[in-house]
């Protein structure tokens, strides 16, 4: 099988493309994403809004960033991401993120397994991700793991720290209202 490369991949004709699904570009192959029904828009949109306004001095707070963990052979997707004000006024307005962002948020719904996730979080925090939450809608937490590779697991009532990027707090009932 031969590897495609993210300039491949971005040639690719867009009737390729159907609006059911998302495209990524995982270790050189196109990997087919189901969209998630509206439940978890509303958590990724939601989240976006609470944190777009507490981390407004750190940098820019993106809803469905495209970024490449790896130069050539990687385009992935982040739910929700933050990125510091520096590196977003450095990205090429034709290109995307370099690396990885410093917050990834993923929401969990039925096509990200664990395996998936745990493999999405190592990618993430061996480049520039300080942090990676998983928010899971059915618990109603939001399992943090930070650059330690130590998960931490946030449910209702609890208050989750901004620090790390400036901020301030964020409870996660917030997330869940």
């Amino acid at each position: 099988m031969q590897l495609i490369m993210v300039e491949q991949f971005r040639q690719l004709p867009e009737q390729e493309f159907r609006d059911e699904f998302i495209y990524e570009l995982q270790y050189g192959e196109i990997v087919t994403v189901p969209r998630p029904k509206h439940g978890v828009y509303e958590i990724r949109f939601r989240l976006f809004r609470l944190l777009d306004a507490r981390l407004s001095s750190f940098g820019q707070v993106a809803f469905q960033l495209p970024y490449r963990p790896f130069r050539e052979f990687e385009l992935r997707v982040a739910d929700v991401a933050a990125i510091s004000r520096e590196r977003w006024e450095a990205v090429d307005p034709d290109d995307d993120l370099y690396g990885t962002p410093e917050l990834v948020i993923e929401v969990k719904w039925p096509f990200n397994t664990e395996r998936q996730l745990r493999e999405l979080v190592s990618i993430c925090l061996n480049k520039n991700t300080a942090e990676f939450w998983i928010v899971d809608p059915k618990q109603k937490s939001v399992t943090v793991v930070r650059r330690d590779g130590t998960p931490v697991v946030f449910e209702a009532g609890a208050i989750l720290s901004l620090a790390a990027l400036g901020g301030g707090e964020l409870p996660v009932d917030e997330i869940f209202a």
